[in-house]
Formats: C-alpha cells, sequence, structure tokens
C-alpha cells in the first residue's frame, strides 16, 4: 500500500479547477479581442472605399487635363463609368458607374457611392482632402455639410 500511494504522490499534472482557470481566462481574452479585430477590418473597407474615390478624383485630373481643348468646358463633370471607358481607371472598382466627378476651380468634387463587404460609403460634392479628414472609425458622419459618410450596408 506504501508504494501505491508513493506513486499517487508523484504523479505530475493539471487538476481540472486549474484546466477550468485556464479554459476562462482564454475565453475571457478572446471576447476581447474578437471584437476589435472585426472593427479593424470593417475600418480597412471603408479606407479601401475612400481610396477608390480618390484614385477616381485623381483619374479626372488626368480625364480632364487630357480633354481640356476640346472636350471640356471650364466646369464639368464625368462619371466613373467613363474613366473606364476612355481607359483612364482600369475598373470602378467600388465605385459605382453613376458615381461622378465635377471640375471645379481649387480641386475637383467627387458626388456618389461605393460598397464592398457590408460597407458602403457616400461622398457628397467631397474633395480630397475631406475624404482624407474622414476617419475610417466614423460610422455615418458627415464633414459640415457636404462630405464623406459611411455605414453598414443592410444585405437581403
Amino acid at each position: 500500500m506504501k508504494k501505491f500511494t508513493k506513486v499517487l504522490k508523484n504523479q505530475k499534472g493539471l487538476t481540472l479547477i486549474e484546466l477550468l482557470a485556464v479554459i476562462v481566462i482564454l475565453a475571457i481574452v478572446a471576447a476581447i479581442a474578437v471584437p476589435s479585430i472585426g472593427g479593424i477590418i470593417e475600418n480597412s473597407r471603408v479606407g479601401a472605399i475612400k481610396a477608390d474615390g480618390i484614385t477616381a478624383l485623381n483619374a479626372a485630373n488626368l480625364y480632364f487635363a487630357d480633354t481640356e481643348t476640346s472636350e471640356v468646358s471650364a466646369s464639368t463633370t464625368v462619371t466613373v463609368e467613363t474613366l473606364v471607358q476612355r481607359g483612364f481607371l482600369e475598373t470602378n472598382a467600388s465605385l459605382t458607374n453613376a458615381t461622378s466627378v465635377k471640375k471645379i476651380s481649387g480641386g475637383n468634387e467627387i458626388t456618389g457611392s461605393g460598397s464592398g463587404s457590408g460597407v458602403t460609403v457616400t461622398f457628397t460634392n467631397a474633395s480630397s482632402t475631406e475624404i482624407n479628414a474622414y476617419k475610417n472609425s466614423d460610422r455615418g458622419t458627415v464633414t459640415g455639410k457636404d462630405g464623406v459618410s459611411a455605414g453598414k450596408t443592410t444585405t437581403p
């Protein structure tokens, strides 16, 4: 019997309570980490759509400079669809074809929307400065009267 009790005392391992404590700690860490990772992913989606808007503004700058003498007057508008058709953009990416860029003195403005992976960003007479000033983490906020807003897309 003495040998049997010696063997039991020499065994090493975790008790059930110690194992449960570790599981509880891991569950708490996961509960904290998962929502913050989801927010980071959504912020990057907003940032990607904002980048598409700035790319459209830059492509429109090239379009207006290239066609200024023949087709473009001092104040005109071009759609993303036209920019793609004329080769100034490779694709409309996340922007709708109806999204348009208006040529104004002091910088162009974009009006329209882009969406992807459950996030929609709306541009309302937004300049590249306003787009860059909009924080990716803001939702449903508009800079001044015009600007940029973002929100979740409801998919059926």
